[in-house]
């Protein structure tokens, strides 16, 4: 379901949802994001449409803090992992 690079950038940057690692291999990660239904998704509407439609209070948030939102990975190309904590 999650692709290496998805599951990669998780693996590197897990610590910027949780106070110590929760995964240290690339499948203790994969399995990770599978239990506990992370999403990816393909652009900035799609982080934006996800917190809303998980009834997420964002008034008065512009774009970069809706990134900058612990929960939201940037993947690298464009998608971003959404890991709900």
């Amino acid at each position: 379901m999650f692709d290496e690079m998805v599951v990669q950038c998780f693996l590197e940057n897990q610590l910027q949802l949780y106070p110590e690692k929760v995964a240290e291999t690339y499948e203790e990660a994969e399995n990770f994001l599978e239990e506990c239904m992370a999403v990816v998704v393909n652009s900035v509407k799609e982080v934006w449409e996800f917190f809303e439609e998980e009834g997420v209070d964002m008034e008065g948030a512009d774009e970069e803090e809706i990134l900058e939102a612990q929960e939201v990975f940037a993947v690298g190309d464009g998608r971003y992992l959404i890991v709900e904590g």
